[in-house]
C-alpha cells in the first residue's frame, strides 16, 4: 500500500498493491498494521457502511459535529468524484476542499479525518461506495453544508442539477454552519 499526501493536510489517498492475472485480482483493502505504519494513526474503525447511488446523485457535504467520524472510503462498483472540505475553524485551510476520482478500476481509497465535511457525486451509471468510520452514526449530531456554496466553490463534474436528498437540499452554507474548533 502506498500513501499519497494531498493539498489539504490530513487528507490522504491510499493506493493498494494489486495482484492480478487472467483470473482477476486481489488486494488488501485494509490492514491495521499497514494503516498505522503508513499514517501514524491508531484509529479504530467501528462501523462499515455501503451505499449505492445512480449517476448524478450527490451526497454531502456531511459531518457529525459531536461524535465526529473519520472515514476511509472507496468505490467497489462504478466511479465517484469524492470531496473533503476542511471545516476546522482554526485551521489555515478552513473552507478549502480537495477532490479526487475514486473508482472500482483505480481501487484508490481516501482518508477523510475528523474535522472535515465529506461528500461525493456519482459520475458513472451507478456506484457502490464503502465507508469505514471511526465512530458510530449519530443522526442527532449530523450536519450538512451546501454542496454548491460559492464560498467553497467545489468544481463538481456533473451536468445539470444533481439528485439530492431532502437533507442536502436544506443544507446550510459554510458561513452559517457549525464548525469544529
Amino acid at each position: 500500500m502506498k500513501s499519497v499526501t494531498t493539498s489539504l493536510p490530513g487528507i490522504l489517498i491510499l493506493e493498494p498493491k494489486v495482484f492480478g492475472d487472467e483470473r482477476g485480482f486481489f488486494f488488501e483493502s485494509f490492514n491495521e498494521r499497514v494503516w498505522q505504519q503508513l499514517t501514524g494513526l491508531e484509529n479504530r474503525f467501528v462501523q462499515h457502511n455501503h451505499s449505492r447511488s445512480a449517476r448524478n446523485v450527490l451526497r454531502g457535504l456531511h459531518y457529525q459535529i459531536k461524535q465526529p467520524q473519520g472515514k476511509l472510503v472507496r468505490v467497489v462498483t462504478g466511479e465517484v468524484f469524492d470531496v473533503a472540505v476542511d471545516i476546522r475553524r482554526t485551521s489555515p485551510t478552513c473552507g478549502q476542499w480537495f477532490g479526487t476520482r475514486l473508482s472500482a478500476e483505480n481501487k484508490k481509497m481516501m482518508w477523510v479525518p475528523e474535522g472535515f465535511a465529506h461528500g461525493f457525486c456519482v459520475t458513472s451509471e451507478y456506484a457502490e461506495f464503502l465507508y469505514l468510520t471511526t465512530d458510530y452514526w449519530a443522526p442527532e449530531f449530523e450536519r450538512s453544508i451546501a454542496w454548491n456554496d460559492p464560498a467553497i466553490s467545489i468544481d463538481w463534474p456533473i451536468s445539470g442539477e444533481p439528485i439530492l436528498s431532502a437533507k442536502d437540499v436544506a443544507a446550510k452554507p459554510l458561513a452559517e454552519a457549525e464548525l469544529f474548533d
